[in-house]
């Protein structure tokens, strides 16, 4: 699955390193943070000083994971952002495949980070702009890609129950507790050993998918009752949420995780799409889809995004009306695949 000359550099740059900075994409989800701080705790069970950046904030869901606290906010601390960038003598960049996605922060990567670069990633399309890439698209998450090299590596002994902890919410959560079709054999296999870490896998259960405040849970039922389109001919379904509509429910990072799979609970829906309007005016997608039909190819071709093939995500300048109208117009010249995807 790995090429062991690029394990080997990539050993030889940890062990030459003495300061390195971790940095993941912007709106951090359950694989970003998991395995952003599952790697800044092997590395710093290793000796190593490490920094953990974020281009914002995580949702509070995620906040339980030993050292979430020590993760430097650039929205919030660019200074800061950019000393630790600086003095780094290795960059590994987790869970996103271009500095480009970073938006402010990548324009401050690209100008002060000399060190050099390691992609660890299971998205498709890496651009060839590291020194040492790991991208991997069989896996189920990046966190499942962090804990294969650490093994391979011969760091197992530094995978600590924290890290172990990390590592398992990123995994659970980028598979939809297990339910995704990204789930492989190798996949429970590493569960199993993060498990016998000492994980309480309960409780990490718990506090992500159980912890959500009364506003969001009102939101949910907003969404399914007054915002939920189905358009029954094409098998697809949307919502749409303007940025009253988020206001109006108190929105915060991380509310809307996981509403654009409600849709897809519907007998006869093969695609879900869950529109939400940005502060900067722009219209961000989360595509999910069954069987055959990919939302990533969909998405790169109409809405500037990409991602997996039943999990993508998307991102465009238009007023919500237009983006909608826009869309169902790209499903119906999609309907013969989406009708027939599983």
């Amino acid at each position: 699955m790995i090429d062991e000359s690029k394990l080997d550099k990539f050993k030889e740059l940890v062990e030459n390193a003495s300061c390195i900075s971790l940095v993941t994409h912007p709106n951090p989800d359950g694989d970003a943070v998991g395995s952003s701080l599952g790697m800044y705790q092997i590395l710093k069970n290793m000796g190593k000083e490490v920094y953990s950046i974020i281009p914002n904030a995580f949702p509070d869901f995620l906040g339980w994971m030993e050292d979430a606290d020590k993760c430097i906010n650039f929205e919030k601390n660019a200074q800061q952002v950019e000393q630790v960038l600086t003095k780094s003598e290795l960059v590994i960049c987790l869970d996103f495949n271009a500095i480009s996605r970073l938006n402010g922060l990548g324009q401050l990567f690209a100008s002060c980070v000399t060190a050099p670069k390691v992609l660890i990633d299971h998205h498709l399309f890496p651009e060839p702009e590291f020194d040492v890439e790991f991208s991997v698209l069989g896996v189920s998450s990046t966190c499942e890609l962090v804990y294969h090299i650490a093994v391979r590596q011969g760091w197992k002994s530094f995978v600590s129950t924290s890290a172990a902890e990390a590592l398992y919410a990123g995994i659970m959560t980028d598979t939809g507790s297990f339910s995704y079709s990204c789930s492989t054999p190798t996949t429970f296999h590493i569960v199993a050993d993060l498990i016998n870490l000492d994980i309480n896998k309960e409780k990490i259960h718990q506090v992500v998918y159980n912890t959500f405040s009364e506003e969001r849970m009102r939101l949910m039922g907003y969404c399914l009752n007054e915002k939920m389109v189905v358009l029954k001919d094409y098998k697809a379904a949307y919502i749409a949420l303007t940025l009253k509509d988020l206001n109006r429910f108190k929105h915060r990072s991380g509310d809307t995780e996981g509403i654009v799979n409600l849709p897809l609970s519907i007998k006869d829906v093969n695609m879900s799409v869950l529109f939400t309007e940005q502060t900067d005016g722009t219209i961000k997608l989360s595509l999910r889809s069954k069987g055959e039909f990919s939302v990533n190819e969909f998405s790169r071709k109409y809405f500037y995004g990409g991602g997996h093939k039943n999990a993508a995500g998307g991102r465009i300048e238009m007023k919500m009306p237009e983006v909608l109208k826009y869309f169902e117009i790209c499903v119906k010249d999609n309907a013969d695949k989406i009708i027939k995807s599983i």
